[in-house]
């Protein structure tokens, strides 16, 4: 945290000790009493345990989705738990709650929902999406649940928690659902991902909703990684053919503790039908009475959530708009270069090769230089392993399916089941210009 920023903090933590002061004096009770001796020796060694963690903070990490929040952001998060509000119900936290009710509904306007919508805040992506699929299975209880090949485990897993089948759909080569390998007619809901957590791939909404339409489908979106990129959909930088349509789902998921500048958790669901609420009908008999207005948690698979969280979202907002050329799309323009600075990189590279053209900011790579898969899963599984050793850098590694691999370089001999490449998420602005820097780090280890 920087200079201003502490100031601003110090600052709103001493106004709002005056509110807590304003109900009278009184005293912290002995028994929460820690010594001195303990409090330094304990931190102490806190702190050191701390420094063993990856430089996620530093641009030569760019290995997985994992965004430093912003300085006042947790600053945000900070003074509000300095309270430890609980959004469940009004009574746990009024402003707070107020809060969340007001960054959801900036949430699903910028997604293209009206003033008619359901949502609020989760603990995650996972959580967001568990919510969505059960809407799902209770919206239609006797069907099945499609996503991609390239969807998130969560879906695949989620299904089997809320004992429902799951299909996997095939994608075909040019990027597209193989829509004729699976029974339209037994299919409730379908997935499509705006930003697969693998490689940054953005599903084809377009060619799926006319598909589900005609066959009384549901669509659910899982924006949990891609979704803050809308801001983008009327730049040549994306293609905003299936941004420009998410309006059109019936549920979207985004994470704002990924590409929205938050601590974690906190995810998003939102449905385009409040009359979804219906299937979350219930009472509790010590809740639910300070107001009529609606409570959070009656909406709301979870119980207990951190205040704190609406808290730093509703200020993130309003100091970063969710627009083009303010906000958060410059922070994103950065992203999406440094993905495309690196990609470019390995045009004129003698021992890089891109995997193919990232459609965000995660790209994957491997070694050209190798003559077999085999040898590039080695080879690639070195370079990662090499970095860490040196601190020179910090990537992740994805494994791929020798057919897909195939597919696309079939001038590698096959002679394994999968293929291990290299893989860099680069979420933070400042991998912008340090994308020929990082690159020159890598193939030095080549």
């Amino acid at each position: 945290m920087n200079n201003s920023s502490q100031k601003v903090l110090d600052h709103s933590l001493a106004e709002l000790k005056k509110w807590q002061d304003s109900f009278g004096t009184w005293e912290e009770d002995t028994v929460l009493n820690i010594p001195y001796k303990t409090i330094e020796k304990t931190f102490s060694r806190l702190a050191q345990r701390l420094q063993c963690n990856f430089p996620f903070h530093h641009p030569i990490y760019a290995g997985q989705m994992l965004k430093p929040p912003h300085p006042l952001t947790w600053a945000a998060y900070a003074m509000a738990m300095s309270i430890n509000p609980n959004n469940h119900a009004l009574d746990g936290g009024p402003p707070s709650s107020e809060m969340e009710k007001e960054a959801v509904a900036e949430l699903a306007h910028f997604f293209g929902y009206g003033d008619k919508f359901l949502g609020h805040l989760t603990a995650s992506g996972t959580i967001a999406n568990l919510e969505a699929l059960w809407i799902a299975r209770e919206s239609h209880p006797d069907k099945k649940i499609a996503f991609s090949q390239n969807s998130h485990y969560t879906h695949e897993r989620m299904c089997s928690v809320l004992r429902v089948e799951g299909v996997k759909v095939p994608v075909l080569d040019s990027g597209t659902f193989d829509l004729k390998a699976i029974n339209p007619n037994e299919i409730g809901t379908v997935v499509v991902t705006l930003g697969t957590t693998g490689l940054g791939e953005v599903e084809p909404l377009d060619q799926v909703l006319p598909w589900a339409k005609e066959h009384g489908i549901r669509i659910h979106i899982d924006a949990a990684y891609g979704g803050f990129f809308r801001t983008l959909k009327d730049t040549e930088l994306i293609d905003g053919t299936s941004w420009n349509l998410m309006e059109q789902a019936d549920s979207i998921v985004v994470d704002p503790h990924k590409h929205g500048l938050q601590p974690y958790g906190c995810g998003c669901v939102l449905f385009k039908d409040p009359a979804v609420g219906k299937f979350y009908k219930h009472d509790s008999p010590y809740t639910y009475f300070t107001s009529e207005d609606l409570h959070l948690g009656e909406i709301s698979l979870e119980c207990s959530r951190a205040g704190a969280a609406a808290v730093a979202l509703w200020a993130t907002l309003k100091m970063l708009p969710l627009k083009e050329d303010v906000g958060f799309g410059p922070i994103l323009k950065k992203c999406l270069g440094a993905a495309s600075n690196v990609y470019e990189l390995t045009d004129t590279s003698q021992k890089l090769k891109a995997y193919k053209k990232p459609d965000l900011d995660i790209l994957g790579y491997f070694p050209s230089q190798q003559k077999t898969t085999s040898e590039i899963s080695k080879k690639s599984k070195a370079i990662f392993e090499k970095g860490m050793k040196d601190r020179s850098y910090y990537l992740s590694l994805y494994r791929i399916p020798i057919e897909t691999f195939s597919r696309l370089h079939p001038e590698y001999k096959a002679d394994s089941e999968d293929v291990t490449i290299l893989r860099s998420v680069f979420m933070k602005p400042e991998h912008d210009s340090f994308t020929e820097e990082l690159f020159n780090r890598i193939e030095q280890n080549c």
